[in-house]
Parts: C-alpha cells; sequence; structure tokens
C-alpha cells in the first residue's frame, strides 16, 4: 500500500519540531525517522495474523494499534535497546498528534518500554592509553606530516574526551593555544570550549609547525587533513586509531573509547562530575553520571592531569 501524504506529512512536521525546537541530533532525527516509517508501514498494511484495520488517517490511531505493533517487534526478536527507542519515538509522536488536535487522545500513554539493562561505557587503561599514545609519539618522530598529525589527534581527543565528529570537524581558527582552549560544535550545534592539556598542545605545535603546511593547500580551513590535503573523514580517523591500537597490542578499541576513558580518568584524577560533563558537552548531568560506574576500576595513575 502507498503511503499516504497526510499521514507522511505529519511525521515530518514532528521531526522538523525536534531539530529546530529541540535541538535533538542528525543521528537521533534519523533513527526516529526510520522507527516511525517502519510503524507507517505497518498500520497502513498491518499483517493479517494481527486483525487491524488499515489506517488511513492518524486520527484513527488506537491504543490497540500500538500495542498490536509492539508485539510485533517482540515476536521479531527485537533487542530490548532497540524496542525501548522505538517506544520512545511512538510516544513522543503520540504526544505530538494530541498536540496538534490530529487525535483527541495520547493513544501511547499506556505503553511501556522493556527493560534494558543500565549501558556501561567501556574504557581503556590509563597503562593502555600510554602505550597508545606511545606509539603515536614513535610515528610523530619519523617526522613525517602524517605521524605528527596522528600524535596530535589522539593527544586533542584524550586530552578533551571530543566525540571524533567534533575532532575531524575542528578548523585550524579554532584552536587558542596561547589560552590552552578548542572550540568544538557538538549535538544540538551547541558551541563549547574545551582545556588542552600541555602534551596535547606540543603535539598540536609540532603538527601546525612541521607537519599540516606539507599537505594541505593554503586555502584549506580543516585542521586534520588526509594525504589528500583534505578534511579527514571518521571513517578515516577510525582506521589509523585501529592501527595504532594494533601496534599498541589493544583489542575492541573505537573512537569512543577513547571519550569513554578520558571521562572515567578524569572523574578518578580529581576532576568535578559537572566539570566533565562541561567538557563532554552532556546537556544533562545525569548522562555524566555513568562515569562514576567505571571512575573506580583497577588503577590510580592517569594520563590525565590537571596541569
Amino acid at each position: 500500500m502507498l503511503v499516504d501524504d497526510g499521514m507522511r506529512g505529519a511525521i515530518d512536521q514532528f521531526l522538523t519540531g525536534l531539530e529546530v525546537d529541540r535541538g535533538f541530533a542528525g543521528n537521533t532525527i534519523s533513527a526516529y525517522r526510520n522507527d516511525l516509517d517502519q510503524f507507517l508501514k505497518y498500520v497502513q498494511d498491518p499483517p493479517a495474523d494481527d486483525r487491524l484495520s488499515p489506517l488511513t488517517n492518524w486520527n484513527q490511531l488506537g491504543e490497540s494499534n500500538l500495542m498490536a505493533y509492539t508485539l510485533h517487534l517482540r515476536t521479531r526478536e527485537y533487542a530490548a535497546s532497540t524496542i525501548a527507542r522505538k517506544t520512545a519515538a511512538l510516544k513522543s509522536f503520540s504526544a505530538f498528534l494530541v498536540e496538534r488536535g490530529i487525535t483527541r487522545a495520547d493513544t501511547a500513554e499506556n505503553l511501556t518500554s522493556p527493560r534494558v539493562e543500565k549501558y556501561t561505557p567501556r574504557s581503556i587503561s590509563p597503562a593502555e592509553i600510554d602505550q597508545l599514545l606511545a606509539e603515536t609519539a614513535k610515528a610523530a618522530a619519523d617526522g613525517k606530516p602524517e605521524g605528527l598529525r596522528d600524535q596530535a589527534m589522539m593527544e586533542t581527543l584524550y586530552s578533551t574526551g571530543m566525540r571524533v565528529s567534533e575532532l575531524v570537524a575542528l578548523n585550524v581558527a579554532d584552536l587558542d593555544l596561547d589560552r590552552r582552549i578548542a572550540r568544538c560544535t557538538g549535538k544540538g550545534d551547541r558551541l563549547r570550549q574545551v582545556p588542552l592539556r600541555t602534551s596535547a598542545i606540543n603535539a598540536l605545535k609540532a603538527y601546525l609547525d612541521h607537519g599540516r603546511s606539507r599537505i594541505a593547500p593554503n586555502e584549506e580551513r580543516s585542521l586534520f587533513v588526509n594525504h589528500r590535503g583534505s578534511r579527514l573523514t571518521r571513517q578515516g580517523f577510525w582506521l589509523i586509531l585501529k592501527a595504532y591500537a594494533k601496534a599498541a597490542g589493544i583489542e575492541d578499541i573505537t573512537p569512543h573509547t577513547l571519550r569513554h576513558s578520558f571521562a572515567a580518568h578524569a572523574l578518578r584524577t580529581g576532576y568535578e562530575l559537572r566539570d566533565v560533563q562541561q567538557m563532554l558537552g552532556h546537556v544533562s548531568i545525569s548522562t555524566t553520571q555513568v562515569y562514576r560506574r567505571i571512575a573506580s576500576a583497577n588503577g590510580t595513575e592517569s594520563a590525565l592531569s590537571q596541569d
């Protein structure tokens, strides 16, 4: 059955509101769009076994449609976390329909999400961080532009706890090495300043003075560039990280592992939770509190210091 423009239009309006009015990140918007598109297809052409009438307007939506759909998801063995996200999208969209007067009652009011186990971010130990940074230092010692760049990237990422998307989006103008800060743009286009520790500043100076100018054209604004002189991508950084991690004997690492490690090590070495929240760019401090669960892990020495 073809998707009705009116029903599709309501979804588009809802997602636009999340992006413009509430500052939801692009990845979240995309996930919600996929979730609601899947639900729209279901209610317009429900499986015969569910014995539901197809919907042609959202004002026909009832609690039975939502209950049947969540059961439909469970029987197809979706992960609990996926069902919870899809349920959250449905509850928000149902509230939107009531707010716009499209439906009279919130049909998702009694909709429940499956229990999702508490997520504990994975970090690596301070010793493993030291090994990783030592490998980038070896590469930089050769004086090649790529080695100087890689050391500057790893030091900056671990020094600040940036997301890799924020790291590769940096421009040269975003650095203020005299003030020991970098300016980055996070989720919802929120700007923040993050402090740089001495090792990151030294690595960035070496890269800017002796590496970047040898591979980047004069008009290029990007701070970190690939061998062709254009902005490095997230995928490009991940490949670089995996190569250094392999050399350091570290398994199962992602760019976000360094962000998690920064947060856990910062709390372990005496940073206040509120300071770590600001450096990570979390809107809610409850998001940052999860790192308390790993901050007390074995080992007390950290590569981080409040220098």
